[in-house]
């Protein structure tokens, strides 16, 4: 059966051949329409990703840096093994809101990467009351982390079967989930400073190499840190220049207040803040931990893992430096292969 190269992403795959057609009929249902996920967004309007910036650029915004940023995010995904960008229509980008207030960004609230529709939810940096960016250069840059980060989930490698009517998920990148919903790895205990769960570190793979090239585009265009408090921890988080001083300022309600203009700008850098501590510091520690010197290198064999789904190259790093079954013994949970759960 040909399969539409629209209703795949690069690397998905259907588990097993019984029921495939129904498995790519519910799939072609699901990516059809974006009504359901802008539905979850009533008083935002969005556009499709190539029309908004086509409206802002017609009106003399400068998206010089998200452009730059594409440029060169596409060979450098494609070493990794991404041998197809998410395409830019594939992206929703929340440009307006009616809602008092609303602030738009990276942490906006129910936003981010649907695999099961292959859409991209994201909104513009900063304020929303007017439909363009109250800083055009910031709102490039946290745009193309977003995508940046956002295109490395579509291009991961997933498996898909029906569980009755249902499209679950058996593996997502380096994970795995078993048939009555267990992960591989198991959530990090609350407050741990480091990670030993495949999720948040493959969230943080993706965040760090989306870091990186929002970081180059901000160099290249000589885009200084803001002044005003919110956008200069916006501008910190999307170049990934966070410090742990930042992050404990965030935890402390009266800070978030003083800096925001709005309740939902507030909101938007507690979310910040606690993203830091939850992903990507906690990912660092893990590559300092794990990778030390090899840090980088390690970080690359994450990402390639991810996106082929063949888990051979990272088990083979992790066993030359930290013996046989590494794997197994940094992220296996016990209750992965033991008893059932009962229905």
């Amino acid at each position: 059966m040909g399969v539409s190269p629209r209703l795949l992403a690069p690397n998905e795959h259907l588990a097993g051949t019984t029921g495939a057609g129904q498995l790519l009929e519910r799939l072609a249902e699901l990516r059809a329409t974006t009504d359901t996920l802008a539905a979850q967004h009533p008083t935002v309007t969005f556009r499709p990703l190539p029309q908004a910036l086509r409206r802002w650029e017609e009106d003399g915004l400068d998206m010089g840096p998200f452009r730059y940023g594409l440029a060169i995010l596409r060979p450098r995904y494609a070493a990794l093994g991404l041998s197809r960008a998410m395409p830019l229509d594939r992206v929703l980008l929340g440009v307006q809101s009616s809602t008092p207030g609303a602030f738009g960004g990276f942490h906006y609230p129910n936003q981010g990467y649907r695999h099961l529709q292959m859409y991209a939810v994201i909104t513009a940096l900063g304020p929303m009351a007017t439909g363009q960016p109250e800083r055009p250069d910031l709102a490039a840059l946290d745009l193309l982390r977003a995508y940046a980060h956002d295109c490395l989930h579509y291009g991961s490698y997933r498996s898909y079967k029906l569980r009755g009517k249902e499209v679950i998920r058996s593996q997502y990148g380096v994970n795995f989930r078993r048939h009555d919903g267990r992960t591989y790895s198991a959530p990090d205990l609350a407050g741990s400073p480091t990670t030993r769960n495949l999720g948040v570190v493959m969230e943080g793979a993706c965040d760090r190499e989306a870091r990186t090239i929002a970081r180059a585009a901000a160099r290249q265009y000589g885009i200084a840190e803001p002044a005003d408090a919110v956008h200069r921890y916006a501008f910190r988080d999307f170049t990934g220049r966070l410090t742990v001083a930042d992050t404990d300022d965030l935890a402390r309600a009266e800070v978030c207040a003083a800096a925001a203009p709005s309740a939902a700008a507030e909101a938007f850098l507690r979310s910040l803040g606690g993203f830091e501590r939850a992903i990507d510091a906690r990912y660092e520690r893990f590559l300092n931990e794990v990778g030390r010197d090899e840090r980088e290198d390690l970080h690359a064999t994450v990402l390639t893992s991810m996106i082929t789904g063949v888990l051979t190259p990272l088990c083979k790093w992790l066993c030359q430096r930290r013996g046989p079954k590494a794997f197994e013994a940094l992220f296996l949970s016990p209750a992965y292969f033991g008893p059932v759960r009962p229905a």
